[in-house]
């Protein structure tokens, strides 16, 4: 969670699903038995798919004799570092001394991170973040790419924001996405791609992150039922000059507000392991299109 300020809109390309790897079309059907991996209280169906069972219930795939497993050339993303950043911890709240020390996010000071959200029942906006980048990873690794995460698990607490910008920056990753959740007002509903405003660090790949956003817009409309917000920002997209994630990163890179967990309606979906699979496969088809232009 993130807050509000002024926001522009723009659209991209985006590649048809029937064009798409096998790991997206799996996800987009959400299918496979094992849900995401947790910390904490488990929901049905909370646990992580691997690469395999991604793809092995995905019609495009089957064949009715065996077939030589494709090389890491042939893999759309094979060669190709993304970088992902689920925002906060699943222990933050146990340790406010780290959490509230001040860290420089390249414009101003901050703290170093926040507990984040939830929704009415408890469901957090760290675990809702940890599990969407756990689908994403695994899709991803299943098209080829390497990915480097900012936090092992939700066990933890941190690493402070500034922190997870260096971990992205040096990992050499040609893309980078920041996973969160938002606690707006109750009556609000929808996501938000926040991007980033040129301050230094960030001046070489404003343009590039306003075309990941585009990308990373259009999949969302294209791939999950989650509408534009209707309380933050212009037609899905928010700049924001105030987040160390954005201001610090060195490469192309958005915060996605996947939805208001205040909301009764958004919370619903954001709490499901489907919906989360869905959004994963969502964030994979606009890294692919923004990779692939």
């Amino acid at each position: 969670m993130t807050g509000t300020r002024r926001a522009l809109a723009s659209r991209g390309r985006l590649l048809p699903v029937a064009a798409c790897p096998a790991a997206l079309a799996c996800l987009l059907a959400a299918c496979g038995s094992a849900p995401a991996v947790t910390s904490g209280a488990k929901s049905a169906g909370d646990a992580v798919a691997s690469p395999a069972a991604l793809r092995s219930s995905d019609p495009a795939t089957a064949s009715p004799a065996p077939s030589p497993t494709p090389t890491a050339a042939a893999k759309p993303l094979a060669g190709i570092t993304v970088g992902i950043d689920p925002g906060h911890n699943g222990l933050n709240g146990t340790d406010p001394s780290f959490i509230n020390h001040i860290i420089w996010n390249g414009r101003e000071n901050e703290t170093c991170d926040t507990t984040g959200t939830q929704t009415a029942g408890g469901y957090t906006e760290a675990r809702y973040n940890f599990n969407v980048a756990r689908y994403l990873r695994a899709a991803l690794r299943a098209d080829g790419a390497h990915v480097v995460m900012t936090r092992p698990d939700n066990n933890g607490v941190g690493p402070c924001v500034d922190r997870r910008a260096q971990i992205l920056n040096h990992s050499g990753a040609q893309v980078a996405i920041d996973i969160h959740a938002d606690g707006g007002p109750a009556w609000g509903r929808g996501f938000t791609v926040l991007e980033p405003v040129a301050d230094g660090p960030n001046d070489q790949v404003i343009g590039s992150s306003e075309r990941f956003g585009a990308d990373v817009r259009a999949a969302l409309l294209a791939h999950t039922s989650m509408p534009e917000s209707d309380y933050y920002g212009s037609h899905g997209i928010q700049f924001r000059n105030d987040l160390a994630g954005l201001n610090l990163t060195t490469v192309p890179k958005v915060l996605i507000e996947s939805g208001n967990m205040v909301n009764a309606t958004d919370a619903a979906m954001l709490t499901s392991p489907r919906f989360q699979r869905q959004f994963a496969a969502a964030l994979l088809a606009a890294i692919l299109t923004f990779l692939h232009k």
